[in-house]
């Protein structure tokens, strides 16, 4: 599995394409913008975009799906609790001052039950609220797409609508700690991390000590 990040969009958020090799299947993870580079690579390779998977309904990581899921012609979905949010996205967007013309177009939701594959590997859809109420962190073999439910050294703020502190701190603890600590974290935005670092290093557990 090939994993190659794209930086894109107002908050420099963090777009993932996830390549299986022998399949020449492919997802894109996030779409914050329309990406030519993305394209590009998809031509090259001859790859099979099978989805566009949204970890969260915030503005910043799903600006390019219009325009992306055209060129790709892939599924796009969405977390399911988040659909407020995507049919609300202009007052959003309009909040941090930034001016949306389309609505984002999805094909169906996913919840922690959704079967989802990319090649031969599984897609294991783990809810994960606080950040937002449809917070979604996607695993995939020793990689885990965190969106913004956790970042290194950091976690995503409660603050916004949907957003709650004690959801939050639940889903990283109880749930992401729980993943093999040589588990790859890639994040929303910033750099990548493991689980292990972040269970020593993370700001989230001054909140438990």
């Amino acid at each position: 599995m090939i994993i190659k990040t794209y930086v894109a969009g107002p908050f420099d958020a963090n777009n993932y394409l996830v390549i299986d090799e022998e399949s020449k299947e492919a997802i894109l993870i996030d779409c914050s913008d329309y990406v030519q580079e993305i394209i590009d690579e998809v031509k090259s390779q001859n790859l099979n975009v099978k989805y566009i998977l949204i970890t969260h309904g915030h503005f910043d990581h799903v600006l390019g799906i219009n325009q992306m899921k055209q060129a790709l012609g892939a599924e796009v979905i969405i977390p399911a609790e988040d659909l407020i949010l995507i049919e609300n996205i202009r007052e959003y967007a309009r909040f941090f001052g930034h001016e949306m013309i389309e609505i984002p177009e999805h094909d169906t939701t996913y919840t922690a039950k959704t079967d989802l594959s990319v090649g031969s590997s599984k897609i294991e859809v783990i809810s994960t609220p606080g950040h937002t109420e449809g917070g979604t962190c996607l695993f995939i073999g020793n990689s885990l797409f965190s969106g913004d439910t956790l970042f290194r050294d950091s976690f995503g703020r409660t603050d916004l609508f949907g957003g709650s502190t004690k959801k939050l701190l639940n889903s990283i603890v109880n749930i992401l700690f729980k993943l093999p600590e040589e588990t790859i974290v890639y994040t929303g935005h910033g750099p990548s991390s493991t689980i292990g670092y972040e269970k020593q290093n993370n700001d989230i557990m001054h909140y438990i000590k």
